[in-house]
């Protein structure tokens, strides 16, 4: 257990302090990496399957990608430039029998051996839908796509937040098509994950948010997406009541997914994209907080809209 003077840290210690005693996280000797209890995966699993219940009407799509991208498509993003402090490229040894013998050496005289690793062909995924995009490239259907996704994305954010993982799960429901189409998406299931999460027992707030660009310029970039209204979050206390935890996000891309990736609507224009997001884990981790540690024990109609 780390002390802290900063009443926000102290209370995520106290709350990480409280799930790993309880056996629902075990840690991993990293911030941010944990292993997960039978319990804690029950609950991930219950709520994933209430948000596809949910959107089952909308007969959308369903994609699963693993958690890695290719190093090319991710070239094709912004994502370099915008968050290089989160992303995680995965190296791994290129060389032969000679170098072998070098990098063993480094690792038994407690040297840095990673310096003799090479960067591979694929990147970890910072986001569930940017394997989607690529994969969408060229002329959309009349009616677009909606595709429900679901996968684990990485983060390098190490931090003593319970909630502040540096992998975790994010289910996904991203829509292709016209302006329209893409806005009447984002403001549905923004109103709607509110509904859901209401009806779990957790007291979510919406409000407008940014992505956490980086640097001085990316300042300016998170003023003009608060100021365009491009991003909601909703929030809720998980650990600390000062500062909430985003656990559903709504996203309104614009064009700029589709400009990238050559994504065109039927009548030939470049497509815009919307995509909603609920972090399985976050949303875990606020229904022990506000509901107690034992499912059994939680509010009769939270276990009926969860199915538990």
């Amino acid at each position: 257990m780390v002390l802290s003077d900063d009443p926000i840290t102290a209370a995520y210690q106290a709350y990480l302090d409280k799930l790993i005693e309880a056996g629902l996280l075990i840690p991993s000797g990293v911030m941010g990496v944990y292993g997960r209890s039978g319990t804690f995966e029950h609950i991930v699993e219950r709520f994933e399957n209430y948000v596809t219940r949910m959107g089952a009407h909308l007969q959308p799509e369903v994609i699963r990608f693993p958690p890695v991208l290719t190093r090319h498509n991710y070239q094709c993003t912004d994502h370099l430039e915008s968050f290089p402090n989160l992303m995680g490229s995965i190296h791994s040894f290129l060389g032969g029998e000679r170098e072998f013998v070098e990098l063993v050496r480094k690792k038994q005289n407690g040297e840095d051996w990673s310096t003799d690793l090479k960067a591979t062909e694929v990147m970890m995924a910072p986001a569930a839908c940017y394997s989607l995009y690529p994969a969408c490239s060229g002329v959309l259907p009349e009616n677009g796509r909606i595709v429900d996704l679901t996968s684990y994305v990485f983060r390098h954010e190490p931090s003593v937040d319970p909630a502040r993982m540096q992998i975790f799960r994010m289910h996904e429901y991203v829509r292709l098509g016209t302006p329209g189409q893409a806005l009447e998406h984002r403001d549905y299931w923004l109103d709607r994950g509110e509904e859901m999460l209401r009806a779990a027992g957790l007291d979510v707030k919406r409000v407008v948010a940014n992505d956490p660009f980086f640097g001085r310029g990316g300042k300016m970039m998170a003023a003009s997406q608060r100021e365009q209204d491009l991003k909601f979050e909703l929030v809720v206390p998980i650990a600390s009541e000062e500062k909430p935890t985003a656990i559903f996000s709504s996203n309104y891309h614009m064009d700029h997914f589709a400009h990238v990736f050559g994504i065109k609507t039927s009548d030939g224009k470049c497509a815009h994209s919307a995509c909603v997001g609920f972090g399985l884990e976050r949303i875990t981790l606020a229904l022990f907080k506000t509901h107690g540690f034992d499912p059994a024990t939680w509010p009769a109609d939270v276990r009926q809209t969860l199915a538990l």
